[in-house]
């Protein structure tokens, strides 16, 4: 569908970026992306005899792009089916040198399969490599960047994902920028997702956090995620430890990425897929679900539509809009009390004296046999709006705890390895 303007909008870009230095500013996620990915559910099984319904293969994104619309998930936010690695065949074209999709699983190519996300709403991503080859060991971009990204474009590819498997690291600041830029000038608006941080970082090396702003909708910071809790509590540590560093530079376009959600897998509890959801959101994380849409059970599917309460539709009191909050202020972890850790999140509305509301998260770092009790002043909180604030709790729409203002306590009590999250709305 957007073929037609290609040629127009290619040349004007391109002419943006060779006299004003665009970048990746493509006007693209000025709220966190969301959506569903195959790579933490479904890894890179690709045996369809063995497992005919896991398996990566068109069947399994077209049943999955279905499943996001028929089952609410689309209605919530969730926008792009992407595809990770394990999707190649394990050689180019022999004349074209054009990458191809493995024959058998996606039997009709990728066209027909973008074609069928966007007849019903959806966009389409899709995974590649700043390396001779993918972490699966897939042919990757390096040497064929240029072709490569006209053929995503000629697939209608909405969403890229470059990891960085098989990669020199040293040349990685260099060339996610230029696939980037030759992203741009094939006219097609792609979200490009970068993972040069993680790579950096665990060599040893700084990322240069200007040049992700400039080049990337958003990036990898960190490790993979694992289906357990152990994962999520060591990617929030990461975040909390190094907020100073990489909180700064998320906004509008640009995003830190602290990797997929869980929800609705073997790893998490109820009350622990709760936890992930929330600090996700006061990060202002990308909310890409990785999961099997058709066995989330349904207290789970409550969480990630913000449906617990569903006769109440206010939409400003969910945590879903707390992630897509349109200041795009990433939260941080402000204290850590009782091994209770408070994360807290500016959005709107902001008063007229300038105070933002918030969005607070209270984290259980404790394995108690019972919920446990906690009390903070509102300057613990660094809540300070001296007309105070209104309270919702964001997982139960009927807890309404009223005004607070700075004299008051405020109490809350968080299972183990919970959350209780609540928006402060300023007065």
């Amino acid at each position: 569908m957007y073929r037609t303007s290609s040629v127009f909008l290619g040349t004007f870009l391109l002419l943006l970026l060779l006299h004003g230095g665009m970048g990746l500013d493509n006007g693209l996620a000025l709220t966190p992306p969301m959506g569903w990915m195959s790579w933490e559910r479904f890894r890179c099984l690709t045996d369809c005899k063995l497992y005919p319904n896991e398996c990566i293969s068109e069947e399994l994104f077209r049943r999955h792009a279905d499943l996001l619309v028929s089952e609410g998930y689309a209605d919530a936010g969730y926008e792009y089916i992407i595809i990770d690695d394990c999707w190649l065949e394990k050689n180019r074209d022999n004349k074209t040198k054009k990458l191809v999709a493995d024959k058998k699983r996606f039997p009709n190519g990728l066209n027909p399969l973008a074609d069928h996300i966007h007849n019903i709403g959806l966009k389409f991503g899709l995974y590649q490599d700043y390396g001779t080859n993918t972490c699966a060991g897939f042919p990757g971009v390096i040497k064929h960047m240029q072709l490569d990204a006209q053929t995503f474009a000629d697939w209608d590819v909405d969403y890229v994902k470059l990891d960085g498997c098989y990669a020199n690291i040293s040349d990685m600041a260099v060339g996610y920028p230029e696939f980037g830029r030759l992203l741009n000038a094939t006219g097609r608006p792609m979200v490009y997702s970068c993972s040069w941080p993680a790579y950096q970082e665990d060599a040893g090396e700084m990322p240069d956090y200007t040049s992700l702003k400039q080049h990337c909708n958003l990036w990898r910071n960190w490790d993979d995620i694992d289906d357990s809790l152990e994962s999520v509590a060591q990617i929030m540590d990461y975040f909390g430890k190094n907020q100073d560093r990489i909180q700064p530079h998320a906004g509008p376009g640009h995003w830190n990425d602290p990797d997929m959600l869980l929800l609705g897998n073997y790893g998490l509890s109820y009350d622990q897929s709760k936890l992930q959801m929330a600090i996700w959101s006061v990060m202002a994380a990308p909310l890409i679900m990785s999961n099997d849409l058709a066995v989330v059970r349904p207290e789970i599917k409550d969480i990630l539509q913000n449906r617990v309460c569903s006769a109440f539709e206010d939409l400003k009191i969910k945590v879903i809009a707390v992630d897509q909050d349109e200041l795009g202020i990433q939260g941080r972890r402000i204290l850590s009390k009782n091994q209770i850790e408070v994360w807290s999140r500016p959005i709107t509305p902001v008063v007229s004296n300038n105070q933002h509301s918030y969005a607070v998260a209270f984290v259980s770092r404790r394995a108690d046999g019972a919920p446990y009790r906690i009390v903070f002043t509102l300057k613990e909180l660094e809540l300070h709006n001296t007309a105070g604030y209104d309270v919702q709790d964001l997982y139960d729409d009927k807890n309404h705890l009223g005004v607070f203002r700075p004299a008051n306590q405020f109490i809350t009590r968080v299972n183990p390895n919970g959350v209780t999250f609540y928006k402060f709305t300023a007065l």
